[in-house]
């Protein structure tokens, strides 16, 4: 399972590691470019041996290694595409977990339940499977790689489980001196936004108001309107 340490991914571990009776019963994996932001690299620490997870980096490859025609902050993203397809071409994984939602971004809303990757691990939304009343397909031909499971299909309910559970989270997420983020990416890319939300119960009452799009604080959404789409091809989840 990719663990990013952000809300998202950290909802999908609680709720594993509760449907698993307290025990998670397959590696977690960063796909570490040495740039996430201190605290995340503490609360990922701290988590690891709370929970006794197994737990790997795989390391990304330089900006050098990766499109050199992308934009710059898209670029510095590139890097986990490349790490991810390197893991999936060593490790020989049968499926990848991953936490994403389909309202935080257009083409994530295209992914499946089961989504296929093609055997160099790039992804083409032509090829995704219909889901007609909530039937998934699990089973695809040779040449198919993996696939990539979401957490959820709407964009409430890992907040509904920080309010209602009380499980961990970086405290990022909480405004900090009038700032706060909202989403959690790499420090060379990621900006927090303005909020003086500080709980859980304020992020809550502020989002019912907010035309601040979650991903607002990602640099690269903002260099190219195919930033993202050209990422996703080439596999980033």
């Amino acid at each position: 399972m990719l663990w990013s340490i952000g809300k998202d991914s950290t909802a999908l571990l609680w709720m594993a590691r509760k449907a698993f009776l307290g025990r998670v019963p397959f590696p977690m994996v960063l796909l570490e470019t040495f740039m996430e932001l201190p605290e995340v690299y503490e609360f990922r620490d701290e988590l690891i041996e709370k929970w006794q997870l197994e737990y790997f980096a795989q390391i990304c490859p330089p900006e050098s290694e990766v499109d050199q025609t992308l934009p710059p902050a898209t670029r510095a993203a590139a890097r986990k595409t490349e790490g991810l397809r390197t893991m999936l071409r060593e490790q020989k994984f049968d499926a990848v977990i991953v936490g994403i939602r389909r309202d935080e971004q257009a083409m994530r809303a295209k992914e499946r339940v089961f989504s296929p990757r093609r055997i160099d691990g790039t992804w083409d939304v032509k090829e995704q499977p219909p889901e007609f009343w909530a039937t998934t397909r699990r089973a695809y031909r040779t040449g198919r790689t993996c696939a990539c499971i979401r957490s959820c299909r709407d964009g409430t309910r890992h907040l509904g489980v920080h309010a209602a559970r009380e499980h961990p989270y970086v405290p990022l997420y909480l405004a900090r001196n009038g700032k706060r983020y909202r989403s959690l990416g790499e420090k060379n890319i990621t900006v927090p936004i303005e909020s003086n939300a500080a709980t859980i119960e304020e992020i809550i009452e502020e989002l019912r108001a907010t035309r601040v799009p979650e991903r607002a604080g990602r640099t690269m959404d903002n260099e190219s309107e195919a930033s993202f789409e050209r990422l996703r091809a080439g596999g980033y989840m």
